[in-house]
């Protein structure tokens, strides 16, 4: 569905804020809804360069993990940005620590000293007992918007077994002889959780456009493990995941922080349908390297708005487009540049991308 550039469509329609804690930004007269936008991007048929506008979270208080790390959004009373502390789905406390703003597993008393514990230690949740029902009565109105909702599944397979174990423990586990079978074992089951946990959801909310699943890789410098071992160790149960998301027609995005630029082939390779990389990460050489496998989010050029005179941030927000967005290797704006979106670039990135895209009238 291509649909040609008319300037009238940079009339701002509204405002709204970016996200639950975002600024207010404007919204143009789209020629489809931002939820139809969002979808044509991830199909990897864009309208215009989709950034951050054209979603929304989703975070059900069904969930466990959501309860016990206060980051639930679903339309109840209970919003982001509690504190959270609490027990997750498999039973394990959470504490909110004020400093970083979130909850974590307080380390020195593990689940789990060696992998091969799981079998006999991790109780495995229960999820038909779960307040399915309940969440649904709130969240039923919530999700009927014009935005993409997006899913977010807070922990992934490697965040679990840093919840399982101490760090170090877990890191060793990966490349283990002795404990790398059970590893595997344990995630490949975690991926079968996983999945009927993702059937609950589009059974009971089925208006979810798309999973945000979570999982940590790296460092501010490097990966915290090699890409052979991403390869053989997470790349298979990942994949379990996400060929089933898109059976049920729904798309997928790993959100992982960290600089895992080493390890986006494993990414690629494990099926996601996006990620969007942290400032650490070039994700400009990236998209030459895997932007015809990955919808890549990339990152702008940054610089200082206060420094660069109107028609120069609309100049750089032309050059972005003219490098990034191509019908023929698309791409996504990334959010961690969004301190070069003033209103003259927001406009211009929008122009120039529907017509790169699209073609004009």
């Amino acid at each position: 569905m291509k649909i040609k550039f008319d300037p009238a469509e940079t009339k701002v329609a509204y405002t709204k804020n970016l996200h639950i804690f975002g600024p207010e930004v404007p919204v143009y007269s789209l020629p489809v809804s931002p939820k139809e936008g969002f979808i044509a991007a991830m199909k990897r048929e864009p309208l215009w360069q989709v950034c951050d506008l054209e979603s929304e979270m989703f975070c059900p208080r069904a969930n466990p993990d959501n309860v016990a790390r206060g980051f639930i959004l679903d339309g109840s009373e209970h919003r982001l940005g509690d504190n959270g502390d609490g027990r997750d789905m498999f039973g394990v406390k959470w504490e909110y620590i004020e400093q970083a703003g979130g909850c974590m597993v307080r380390p020195g008393n593990p689940l789990l000293n060696d992998a091969n514990e799981w079998v006999d230690k991790v109780v495995w949740p229960d999820v038909d007992s779960w307040g399915w029902e309940e969440t649904a009565k709130t969240a039923t109105v919530f999700l009927k918007r014009e935005y993409a909702n997006s899913c977010w599944f807070m922990n992934g397979w490697f965040e679990r077994l840093l919840s399982f174990m101490n760090t170090e423990d877990a890191l060793l586990a990966l490349i283990d002889e002795d404990q790398k079978d059970a590893i595997k074992a344990m995630f490949d089951k975690l991926s079968d959780l996983y999945i009927k946990i993702v059937d609950k959801y589009i059974e009971y909310f089925p208006d979810i456009d798309y999973f945000f699943v979570h999982d940590d890789w790296g460092s501010q410098k490097s990966p915290f493990f090699s890409p052979e071992t991403g390869a053989e160790i997470l790349v298979p149960c990942m994949r379990k995941l996400t060929d089933h998301i898109h059976a049920r027609g729904k798309f997928c995005e790993l959100h992982s922080c960290g600089n895992i630029f080493k390890q986006i082939g494993n990414v690629c390779d494990a099926g996601w349908d996006t990620w969007s990389g942290q400032l650490m990460n070039d994700t400009q050489t990236l998209y030459e390297m895997y932007g015809d496998r990955i919808m890549m989010q990339v990152t702008p050029d940054l610089f200082d708005p206060s420094k660069l005179t109107i028609e120069e941030q609309r100049k750089m927000a032309r050059a972005y487009c003219d490098k990034f967005c191509n019908p023929d290797k698309p791409s996504m704006f990334n959010g961690y540049g969004n301190e070069v979106m003033t209103e003259a670039y927001r406009e211009e990135l929008y122009i120039r991308s529907r017509i790169n895209y699209c073609g004009s009238i």
